[in-house]
């Protein structure tokens, strides 16, 4: 039988002593395994590991059971005792690299700071491991990226700057909490392999904290289901083909999958949105006079159609100009656009000043981020009702109130919603409220920027079931922009496949998901994470 190397017995936490978030928590992380701790947000996943290394929130305190690393009671330890665990013992890597990373330190120097706090070694030596790092978690170019800064970096790219910080202590055991939430699938896939290799070669213990039960299945060896700060379930891979718990396949029936392909739409619709030789392109400025040397095309010479009722999906890798394709389309970008672009026959390139803003209320926008896309000093109800009195539309007060609790409604929220501030909801709440602000002028087009990428697989299944019943009930057009295949094949008639500024793919959604042409889309969906069962 494997070594104990973590071992958690009956752990309690509570917010201001009186709010349990963590319940009698029990279970073992052994030596050299893999093990996943998965459940949605708010379940107490990353509370229970930040517990592990004594770094709650204020608020939040142990309030019973013991946490032991190998014998020694992490609970009863000082900030001293703890301060030479952390790093050293047990790496973190962190659910957001970007926030997680100093923005003002270039990566050697973060890198470098990780070692020396462990390590008595500097000069030369410690540039040596600094670089033997960086190429461990393959990091492209490393040698040039001793000197960039965390926002010069891709995402994929600060997660592998965040694992290689999380090993440059050597540790026994390496905690990843969701570390590949919000990344493509390509890069999800890319990562989980790392860490693999990495477990193999080093013989750390690896604990995963995730949502997706799809990805876990691939590389645990022990699965533990955490939901209302209860583990309600924990075994092998055994408990992907039956699982026990009415919690565990919930999350399970939640999966998206490529076998559940929507309904098309017939064809007879009218065209909506004609797209034609789109194009965006930035300038490239150098010199003193910073004179224009050259272009950089974001999107470069894209055509597609989207008809009324119907769903586009833009399916491909970060930077491969899909989010710049959606904003451009509506001109919310500044960079040099070009090509055909015809809303309901109506060619916006030839609009500007108050006839643009009027035509801006046939299409809306629904951001990746739902928080950074709304005043966090504005009430629910006034963000709603925002785009309503921008377009002056004469309602009155009485009239615009009945309208946002209509809205609230459609999006299954209550009505005293609108008395509330965007923090004190969910994410999958605050999605809801984006979706409700973008229906509030009446659209004909919403462009959906990833709008499930970060949230769990149950909320995601409700957002998409969502759109789906507005979409019949108010006969909507979507371009959903996306990089997961698997969420796209339940919501899409048509998909188009982009890679570096271009489609190189498109088709109905059947077509384009079964008989993939293009080498590129074949990638694609060999990384969409399929539920192992054995």
């Amino acid at each position: 039988m494997a070594e104990a190397l973590l071992s958690v017995d009956r752990l309690c936490v509570c917010f201001h002593q009186r709010t349990t978030v963590v319940d009698h928590l029990s279970f073992t992380v052994n030596a050299g395994e893999t093990f996943a701790l998965v459940g949605e947000s708010g379940s107490g996943k990353s509370i229970t590991a930040l517990s592990v290394l004594g770094l709650l929130p204020p608020g939040a305190a142990v309030s019973g059971g013991s946490i032991r690393l190998q014998g020694m009671d992490l609970t009863a330890s000082s900030e001293a005792q703890l301060c030479k665990i952390r790093g050293r013992r047990i790496g973190f890597v962190f659910q957001d690299p970007f926030v997680s990373l100093n923005p003002v330190m270039t990566v050697g120097n973060q890198v470098a700071e990780a070692i020396r706090l462990h390590f008595a070694v500097s000069g030369q030596a410690l540039k040596t491991q600094v670089l033997t790092l960086l190429r461990q978690v393959e990091l492209p170019d490393p040698e040039q990226k001793l000197q960039a800064y965390p926002h010069q970096l891709s995402g994929g790219q600060r997660q592998r700057v965040m694992l290689a910080l999380a090993l440059a202590g050597q540790p026994d055991l390496l905690i990843a909490d969701e570390p590949t939430t919000a990344l493509d699938v390509t890069i999800q896939a890319q990562i989980l392999a790392l860490l693999k290799a990495i477990q193999q070669k080093t013989g750390m213990a690896l604990w995963l904290i995730s949502h997706d039960l799809a990805l876990v299945s691939s590389i645990a060896d022990r699965v533990a289901v955490m939901w209302q700060g209860r583990l309600v379930e924990q075994g092998g891979t055994a408990l992907f083909c039956a699982p026990q718990h009415p919690y565990t396949r919930k999350l399970l029936d939640a999966l998206p999958s490529l076998s559940r392909l929507a309904k098309p739409q017939a064809d007879l619709a009218p065209v909506l949105l004609e797209v034609a030789d789109f194009h965006c392109h930035y300038p490239i400025r150098k010199g003193l006079f910073k004179r224009v040397v050259g272009f950089v095309k974001a999107v470069d010479g894209v055509s597609f159609q989207i008809r009324r009722g119907q769903t586009l999906a833009l399916v491909g890798e970060s930077g491969c100009g899909k989010t710049t394709l959606g904003k451009s389309l509506l001109k919310l970008l500044p960079g040099l656009t070009g090509g055909k672009v015809l809303l309901d026959g109506v060619d916006l390139n030839g609009l500007s000043g108050e006839a643009l803003r009027r035509k801006r209320a046939d299409m809306q926008i629904i951001f990746q981020d739902p928080f950074a896309s709304m005043n966090p000093r504005m009430l629910v109800g006034d963000i709603i009702a925002e785009g309503l009195e921008a377009l002056h539309t004469g309602l009155d007060a009485k009239t615009r109130q009945r309208r946002i609790a209509h809205l609230l409604a459609a999006v299954d929220l209550p009505q005293d919603c609108a008395l509330r501030y965007p923090h004190e909801f969910s994410g999958g709440q605050r999605q809801r409220i984006c979706i409700a602000r973008a229906l509030a002028v009446e659209p004909k087009l919403i462009v959906c920027d990833e709008p499930t990428s970060a949230l769990d697989v149950s909320v995601q299944k409700q957002i998409i079931g969502l759109l789906k019943t507005l979409q019949q009930q108010q006969g909507l057009s979507y371009l959903f922009i996306s990089h997961d295949l698997a969420v796209v094949a339940e919501l899409a008639d048509a998909i188009a496949v982009m890679y570096q500024g271009k489609i190189i793919e498109q088709g109905p959604a059947e077509q384009v998901l079964r008989r993939p042409q293009h080498a590129y889309t074949q990638t694609l969906l060999a990384a969409v994470p399929v539920l192992a069962k054995s």
